[in-house]
C-alpha cells in the first residue's frame, strides 16, 4: 500500500513519511525498534545512558544492518543522551565523538543544567570534518518550559521536543500539561528568519494514536514524539512483565512520584524532575510510612524473587489506551493511517 506522505518541517527535515518519532529511551529503545520506526516511514531514536561507546557503536552498526545503510552513508537514526549523566561522565566527550564517528543522522539531548557545551561540540565536530548544511548532524532537544524552549533557540538546535506532565519517564514536575504548554512555547518563540530559522516542534506526553497526532498537527506542531506506545511492541527491550504490566494498565495508574527514583542509585536526575510509573506496592510502601532502606530491601527482595509487585514501569498516561501488540512498521502505518483520515474528516466540516 503507497501511503500520501505528510509534508510538515519535521518531515522534510528528516525525509520521512509519517511525522513521529519514537522518544529517546534509555535501556528500552535500542538498535531494532529505532531502525523499525525509521522503517515503517517516521524516525527512530536509540536511548545511551551509563556508555563508554562500545554500545553505543554495537547499536548503531545494528541499526546500519537493518536499514541497508552502506559505511559511506549517515544511519537515518538518532542517538539520545541525557545531559545529566554526560556531565558526570568523565570520558563524556570520548563516548560523544565515538557516537558521531558512527554517523547517526541526529542527536537528542534531555535533563541537563546546560546543553549548549554539547551542542558546540557537536557542531565543531561536523566543521572540522567539512561538512555542510545538509549533511550536519541534526540536533534536538526535549524540554518541559517556555525558558528551556527560548535557550534551545539561542543554541541553534534544529528541532525542540515540547514534553508535557501527561509523559511517561522523567520530566518536570512543574510541566504544564500538553495542550498549554505547546501554545504557550509556540507564541513565545522568536519569528524565524534566514539567520536563525525557527527549530522544528515535536510534542510528547501520553500520546499513544493517531487522532493525537492529528491534533498537535492542528494545534501547531510538526510532529509527536511517542514512547509508551512502542514499549509493548516485539521489538522493545522493555522485559516481559513490564509489558505485560503496560498491557493490563489503565491512564489511572500511570502516577508521577520521586518515590521510585529513591530505589535506584543513583538517584541523581535534576532537581525538580520526577517520573511517571504505573502505581503499585512501591508507593503503598511509601503511603504506609516504611522508612527509605525498609523500601529499598523490599524493592531488592521483590527483584530477586522475580516478582512484578515493585517493578518500576515507566508510563505515560495514555497508557490505558495501548492494550494490543503490534509490530513497530505497524504502529506507525496505524498513526499515519488514523490521524490522515481525522484531518480530512476535519476538513470537511469547514463550510462551503
Amino acid at each position: 500500500m503507497i501511503r500520501q506522505p505528510f509534508n510538515t518541517p519535521l518531515t522534510r527535515l528528516l525525509g520521512i513519511r509519517t511525522p513521529v518519532v519514537s522518544a529517546s529511551m534509555t535501556g528500552v529503545s535500542g538498535a531494532e525498534l529505532a531502525a523499525r520506526v525509521t522503517k515503517g516511514g517516521g524516525f527512530g531514536f536509540i536511548g545511551i545512558g551509563t556508555d563508554d561507546g562500545t554500545k553505543a557503536t554495537a547499536e548503531l552498526a545494528r541499526a546500519r544492518t537493518i536499514l541497508g545503510t552502506p559505511p559511506s552513508e549517515r544511519v537515518n537514526v538518532g542517538i539520545g543522551f541525557l545531559g545529566w549523566l554526560l556531565n558526570a561522565n568523565p570520558h563524556a566527550h570520548q563516548l560523544v565523538r565515538t557516537v558521531l564517528d558512527g554517523r547517526p543522522r541526529a542527536l537528542w539531548f534531555f535533563a541537563g543544567d546546560n546543553h549548549t557545551p554539547w551542542i558546540e561540540f557537536v557542531r565543531k565536530y561536523d566543521a572540522e570534518r567539512g561538512l555542510g548544511e545538509a549533511e550536519r548532524t541534526l540536533i534536538f532537544v526535549q524540554l518541559n518550559s517556555v525558558e528551556e524552549a527560548l535557550k534551545a533557540v539561542e543554541d541553534g538546535v534544529d528541532a525542540i521536543v515540547v514534553q508535557g506532565i501527561e509523559a511517561g519517564g522523567h520530566g518536570s514536575t512543574h510541566a504544564l500539561p500538553l495542550l498549554t504548554l505547546l501554545p504557550t512555547v509556540l507564541r513565545a518563540l522568536p519569528p524565524s528568519s534566514s539567520s536563525s530559522p525557527r527549530p522544528v516542534v515535536l510534542t510528547s506526553g501520553g500520546l499513544t494514536h493517531g487522532p493525537h497526532l492529528a491534533a498537535l498537527l492542528a494545534l501547531g506542531a510538526h510532529g509527536i514524539a511517542l514512547g509508551t506506545r512502542f514499549l509493548v511492541s516485539p521489538s522493545s527491550l522493555y522485559a516481559p512483565a513490564k509489558k505485560a504490566a503496560l498491557l493490563a494498565a489503565s491512564s489511572a495508574s500511570a502516577v508521577r512520584s520521586f518515590t521510585f527514583d529513591e530505589l535506584m542509585p543513583p538517584a541523581a536526575w535534576p532537581a525538580g524532575m520526577d517520573g511517571r510509573a504505573l502505581a503499585n506496592a512501591i508507593l503503598t510502601d511509601k503511603d504506609e510510612g516504611l522508612e527509605i532502606e525498609e523500601r529499598k530491601r523490599l524493592f531488592k527482595e521483590s527483584a530477586e524473587k522475580g516478582s512484578d509487585e515493585r517493578l518500576i514501569v515507566w508510563a505515560g498516561v495514555g497508557v490505558g489506551l495501548v492494550d494490543t501488540v503490534k509490530e513497530v512498521e505497524d504502529i506507525v502505518n496505524e498513526l499515519h493511517d488514523d490521524a490522515f483520515e481525522r484531518i480530512q474528516t476535519a476538513a470537511q466540516m469547514i463550510g462551503q
